[in-house]
């Protein structure tokens, strides 16, 4: 269900939004069109920094574990590295 609502906009943005909206769209659906887009596309960024920092939780978790094995092997990755170069 739509409800009508009023907002003010300059004339420079009206002007845009006629030329991109064009003789077949209203300006109303044409505005629905583009905050239909960024609403979907800030969700999707949203999810994506959830996502970003559930991997981010568990390479630090993992990087931790590994750290560990190289200690406990009593590997030196620094000197390991260095003399496989040379």
């Amino acid at each position: 269900m739509k409800e009508k609502t009023s907002i003010t906009l300059s004339a420079d943005v009206l002007s845009s939004i006629d030329k991109l909206a064009g003789a077949t769209h209203s300006r109303s659906s044409f505005i629905e069109r583009v905050l239909r887009h960024y609403l979907r596309e800030r969700a999707r960024a949203e999810v994506q920094a959830r996502d970003l920092d559930r991997l981010n939780v568990a390479a630090r978790r993992l990087n931790a574990e590994a750290e560990d094995v190289i200690d406990y092997q009593g590997m030196d990755l620094d000197s390991s590295t260095k003399g496989s170069s040379e």
